[in-house]
């Protein structure tokens, strides 16, 4: 069952959503070559803290960190280390917060200094699917469309679409239903109304869509080792236009 939001619960929620944006932006000015991701997910953790928040994915199953910072080839779910950010890499931060009982995601993709002009269009072609999809977040729509939107967004541009893994439902637990996967037909599944809180978040890769999930048992890579790109909001449906609390 898809859980509608009442107003109160939508004011929580969005001012979750607002943290998450703000780490974002602060790491953004972070990112940069010889950044180790540990040092990353240090700056969040404190930020987060010090808005009043909890990092919703340390402890969350086992993860052991408060960010997900995924590079080149990772698509998700990377566990930050010491590893140094380089030059012309692409890195896609990931970060969940829990703020009085309520959670926010959201996910971008930045750029390490100057990029090659592939992974230029793949990041410009995955953040354009999140916004089709987003635009399809509104009552009277099927579940469906938001997935047939992110789908053809990103093939027409050239690019493939990670099918394992999804955007889902978001509120009083970090993963809730429905899953919203990346690729589909329309017109398909439950109506969408009003109150209901969905992450929608595309993830394309350069090459094939397959991907296989590294020996650190976190880490999801792309199975050719092509690029991926990853971006997430929060959003709400209203009445009217698509809300999206993740975005200052």
């Amino acid at each position: 069952m898809i859980v509608k939001r009442n107003a109160a619960e939508v004011d929580k929620i969005k001012k979750a959503g607002r943290i998450v944006a703000e780490v974002l932006q602060i790491l953004e000015k972070e990112v940069r070559p010889g950044v180790t991701t540990q040092d990353l997910d240090r700056i969040a953790e404190e930020n987060i803290r010090k808005a009043g928040a909890e990092p919703a994915f340390k402890g969350y199953q086992g993860y052991p960190s408060s960010i997900c910072v995924s590079i080149n080839e990772e698509v998700v779910h990377g566990i930050p280390s010491e590893r140094t950010l380089k030059e012309a890499d692409i890195v896609g931060i990931d970060i969940g917060v829990r703020m009085k009982g309520y959670y926010a995601d959201s996910t971008k993709t930045f750029p390490v200094g100057a990029i090659s002009d592939e992974a230029k269009r793949l990041v410009k072609a995955t953040q354009k699917a999140l916004y089709a999809g987003i635009e399809k977040c509104r009552p009277g729509n099927r579940l469906s469309d938001i997935s047939h939107a992110i789908q053809r967004s990103a093939e027409s541009n050239g690019f493939s679409v990670v099918r394992k893994y999804v955007g889902h439902g978001i509120g009083r637990m970090m993963h809730e239903d429905p899953q919203i996967p990346n690729y589909g037909s329309p017109d398909q599944g439950p109506e969408l109304e009003a109150g209901m809180v969905f992450a929608v978040e595309p993830m394309l890769n350069a090459g094939g869509f397959d991907v296989e999930v590294l020996k650190d048992n976190w880490t999801v890579v792309t199975s050719d080792r092509s690029l991926s790109a990853h971006f997430e909001h929060t959003v709400v449906l209203t009445e009217s236009d698509p809300l999206i609390v993740t975005r200052l």
